[in-house]
């Protein structure tokens, strides 16, 4: 299943991604100490009568002692939903829920994890980075407080977000980063594949990946499938990248520019079969379920013709309103036909007289910058010739004529810091992801 989605999807504003859960702190009692209750002789084996008080928020989750509550759902819950203006139904908010508890979980267990090793990130740092995020909104980190509350979450909870952020990536650096070594030898062979492969197609790609177990697998492919509906309707493929299960959710799910060989034989062959702005899925991959957004795909040491600069002029015919199916097509086909009689650019000034068409010139136009369906008709003109009618009846019809085209120079091979900080940032990641696996396994988690 293919679709078109928008070139330049609107990111949220979360740090790097759903995060972790605010600190319930555990008290505990000495021997020596005599319990505040040492006078209301409660019984040992007690029984409540009567229902609960349901205003109580009770625990969701107890990872390895740490307990992630209602509440604590609800904050990040709420917080997701209003950076991204989401209307959802009921369907959709339990599922939202569902992968914010699972991503409290893991990033519990991050944040474990580093405390454990003595990562710890200072009150003082915390702050910087909240005053900073605040900054970016247009807000003080009072106003950001008080933000949050209106929105149903909370600044406790965005600071414990940021401290887990900033101590599992300490983590790494700590522990992973310095024992990811690359050789000369290996950058060398690398540039000597490069040439070797020169002309190949590379694609950048975006990636949401679930795991399923047989079990889930069903349910993991429906709401996969409901996933790319709504990009769809028009929600970015950032905002469902964070709930990936990946560790590329931080960077909204970024691969990077692959070969086909690179990836997984189900996905290399749903890349070569896509277009530039288009998403492929569910695919099935080992462990579970994939969505492909195509960014970008170029020729490895080859110049990309989209990188061309074009000098266009743009004839605009709009349509008053209320006009009939019946007119529009009768002025649409009167607008292609002067047009196809428009010798060049110097004359399209006066077809827009005799239009009553507006103009408009743009000298530094990137082709990779023109919507996906007009890249490659506008490649393919010469100087002089005009694209077929394009437009909508709310927005009327239109035409690009191309006046000039500079093409891009060969495009140059990589240098070998920047093969280096690829394969180690790679790799770097790949061992993050076991690292994550692996205290997955480890954990003890109770759902309540």
């Amino acid at each position: 299943m293919t679709l078109k989605v928008a070139r330049f999807c609107r990111s949220t504003a979360l740090i790097l991604g759903i995060a972790a859960s605010t600190a319930i702190a555990a008290q505990t009692v000495s021997d020596s100490e005599v319990p505040s209750t040492a006078n209301l002789n409660l019984p040992q084996n007690l029984q409540i009568f009567g229902k609960a008080d349901p205003n109580v928020r009770k625990p969701t989750a107890i990872v390895n002692g740490y307990v992630i509550t209602r509440t604590d759902v609800d904050h990040r819950f709420n917080l997701f939903v209003a950076l991204n203006e989401l209307q959802l139904t009921a369907e959709e908010q339990d599922r939202l829920r569902l992968q914010v508890l699972r991503l409290l979980t893991d990033e519990t267990i991050q944040i474990q994890q580093a405390r454990s090793s003595e990562v710890v990130i200072p009150p003082d740092q915390i702050e910087r980075s909240y005053a900073s995020i605040a900054n970016r909104y247009g807000r003080t980190p009072a106003q950001m407080n008080e933000w949050l509350r209106d929105v149903g979450s909370s600044d406790r909870s965005f600071k414990r977000q940021i401290e887990g952020e900033l101590a599992w990536q300490r983590l790494i650096q700590r522990t992973i980063t310095p024992f990811t070594n690359v050789g000369d030898e290996e950058v060398n062979s690398i540039i000597q594949r490069l040439e070797a492969s020169k002309g190949a197609e590379e694609f950048h790609l975006r990636e949401i990946y679930l795991s399923a177990t047989p079990e889930r697998s069903g349910e993991v492919f429906r709401a996969m499938q409901q996933m790319i509906q709504q990009m769809q309707q028009g929600r970015p493929f950032e905002y469902f990248a964070q709930l990936s299960e990946a560790t590329t959710r931080a960077q909204g799910g970024d691969l990077g520019w692959l070969r086909a060989p690179m990836l997984p034989a189900q996905l290399a062959q749903a890349a070569q079969e896509m277009q530039v702005g288009q998403v492929a899925g569910p695919i099935e991959v080992p462990g579970g379920f994939s969505i492909l957004y195509l960014v970008d795909k170029r020729q490895v040491l080859m110049a990309d013709p989209r990188d061309a600069r074009l000098s266009l002029r743009q004839i605009t015919v709009r349509f008053p309103e209320g006009i009939t199916q019946a007119q529009a097509q009768a002025r649409v086909a009167q607008f292609d036909r002067v047009l196809k009689a428009t010798p060049g650019c110097g004359a399209v000034s006066k077809a827009a007289e005799e239009l009553g068409a507006e103009v408009v010139d743009n000298d530094a136009v990137r082709a990779r910058d023109l919507p996906p369906q007009l890249q490659d008709i506008v490649l393919e003109l010469q100087v002089g010739q005009a694209t077929p009618p394009f437009g909508s009846p709310d927005e009327g019809v239109r035409a690009l004529v191309l006046c000039g085209r500079d093409d891009p120079q060969t495009a140059n091979a990589p240098s070998a810091d920047q093969i280096r900080n690829g394969i180690e940032e790679q790799r770097t990641n790949l061992r993050s992801q076991r690292l994550l696996r692996d205290l997955r396994r480890d954990a003890i988690v109770e759902y309540r």
